[in-house]
């Protein structure tokens, strides 16, 4: 037992790196988007309107659940847009996620397990939410919300400040550190011989499978809150500033 695992290492966090670049994350990535968009043409092209195979009703159930959070949230019509963006989000990050169970040597590491694929998909969610929220409410409306919200002690104000800057940097640091700490756990089960190691590794590997389905739909779910947050009334400041003017009435 001892003479196996001294004769193995662990390669953890280590990447192929070229030019500054992560050349196997990039590789994983383009091989979850292609697989995703494989996969959603060949849906659309044996999709039915009469009884639905497996693939269509699967994802039917996955655009349906997403549209339900969607209308829930912020409405459809508000914006239609993020429907199509949390499904693709949800399904890319789910692919994503489940190269690592793929045992291919290192050869298909799961690109979500590189903090800068995460924290690139969580920038794009924050900035494309602060552009959307400041046009569709309005720029002095939206900011002023965040840097100046009244429904809040003038003490405690900074701190809606930091929680926006907070979210991008826990959005990506969520789905990264599960997906790191599985490939560590596939890693360390990997130390162990055949004979020994086939049962564990079986187990785990159907609970990084749940965990992949866990954190991309939270993920695609925080996508859509952040996108309801950014949807301020009008007349915001107008109801802020009532209880004001009130008073002094």
């Amino acid at each position: 037992m001892t003479r196996y695992s001294a004769a193995r290492e662990i390669d953890i966090a280590n990447h192929l790196t070229r030019w500054g670049l992560n050349l196997d994350t990039i590789w994983s990535t383009l091989v979850a988007g292609l697989i995703v968009v494989l996969g959603g043409l060949l849906v659309a092209r044996r999709a039915t309107s009469g009884v639905p195979s497996g693939a269509q009703l699967l994802w039917e159930t996955i655009v349906k659940g997403i549209e339900d959070q969607v209308e829930s949230a912020i409405g459809i019509r508000t914006a239609p847009f993020v429907v199509p963006l949390a499904v693709g989000l949800f399904s890319f990050i789910l692919v994503a996620n489940w190269l690592e169970i793929i045992p291919s040597h290192g050869a298909l590491p799961a690109p979500t397990g590189d903090v800068n694929l995460t924290a690139a998909m969580a920038v794009l969610v924050i900035v494309w939410v602060h552009v959307w929220g400041s046009r569709h409410s309005g720029q002095r409306n939206y900011w002023g919300h965040i840097f100046n919200p009244k429904d809040r002690p003038i003490l405690l104000r900074p701190f809606n400040v930091v929680e926006e800057l907070v979210r991008p940097v826990s959005l990506a640091l969520r789905l990264f550190g599960n997906l790191f700490a599985g490939g560590i756990m596939i890693e360390l089960i990997g130390l162990l011989p055949p004979y020994v190691g086939w049962a564990p590794n079986v187990a785990w590997k159907l609970f990084d499978m749940f965990i992949g389905v866990i954190q991309a739909a939270i993920f695609a779910l925080l996508t859509i809150l952040y996108f309801s947050f950014a949807n301020i009334p009008q007349h915001a400041a107008e109801h802020d500033d009532a209880p004001e003017s009130a008073s002094t009435s």
